[in-house]
């Protein structure tokens, strides 16, 4: 990979990016702590995805503007991935809303956001 790039990205992102970083962040920290090798899970995960993802892609193209970029493409059929095998990771967990009844996997979520906070701190303020 291409350092040079993923500093221009970091230096370029915005703040709905980065908060949609974090949202990701923190999936992959559940993820690393509760992950079941069930593959109803995540071919549940993957069914839900395709429909609402394809719902999500036809709500916001219309005959005058189509979706080109791939990266929002991508992303709209992976937020119901996320959502919905999240869901599934931490049910019966304790979790309230998104938040484990354990410090320590709600600290390495906040710490994991907070680092990545940091970089892209240090990366605009560095090049500006």
């Amino acid at each position: 990979m291409n350092m040079k790039w993923l500093i221009q990205y970091i230096y370029e992102i915005k703040l709905d990016k980065v908060i949609l970083w974090c949202y990701f962040i923190w999936y992959i920290t559940v993820v690393y702590f509760y992950f079941d090798p069930s593959p109803k899970i995540w071919i549940n995960s993957i069914g839900i995805s395709v429909v609402i993802g394809t719902g999500l892609i036809l709500s916001v193209s219309s005959e005058k503007v189509s979706v080109k970029d791939h990266w929002q493409t991508f992303r709209l059929y992976l937020m119901p991935f996320c959502v919905s095998s999240f869901s599934a990771l931490i049910k019966d967990h304790g979790f309230i809303v998104f938040i484990s009844p354990k410090i320590t996997e709600t600290t390495v979520s906040v710490m994991s956001c907070v680092l990545f906070l940091l970089i892209v701190f240090v990366v605009k303020s560095v090049n500006r």
